[in-house]
């Protein structure tokens, strides 16, 4: 059950639906990117998911594995999309990385959603 709701996650990240992303986490929920930083509650990452797909609106998620162990949940893939300047999509702006996802799950909900992932490919089009 836990692997199901990580891969819910997943699918509401890709439909980039901040929402949707909210309603499948706990209240106190933490968000850990590939620096350590830290964010912690439901509408602290409902607006965090809001200014990201700003930026990156095309931003998916492609999962290759999947590893549980109890509430553990780890997937191994892809993340990619494209640099928005101006609100425009130009295709020199795409990035892709390979990244991997911890989710830890309490109940029916991800408590915890740690990214570790290069963001270089996305820094050096930004730099542009």
């Amino acid at each position: 059950m836990p692997a199901s709701i990580a891969q819910a996650f997943v699918d509401a990240i890709n439909r980039r639906n901040p929402e949707e992303i909210a309603s499948l986490m706990t209240e106190d929920h933490a968000f850990v990117d590939s620096l350590g930083m830290r964010v912690t509650g439901r509408e602290q990452m409902t607006k965090g998911w809001q200014a990201y797909f700003a930026m990156v609106p095309d931003y998916t998620i492609t999962i290759d594995e999947t590893f549980a162990d109890g509430s553990v949940v780890v997937l191994l893939g892809l993340a990619q999309g494209t640099y928005a300047t101006g609100g425009q999509l130009q295709p020199e702006n795409k990035w892709q990385t390979p990244a991997a996802w911890r989710a830890v799950v309490r109940g029916s909900l991800v408590a915890e959603w740690r990214v570790y992932a290069d963001n270089e490919p996305i820094r050096q089009v930004m730099r542009k």
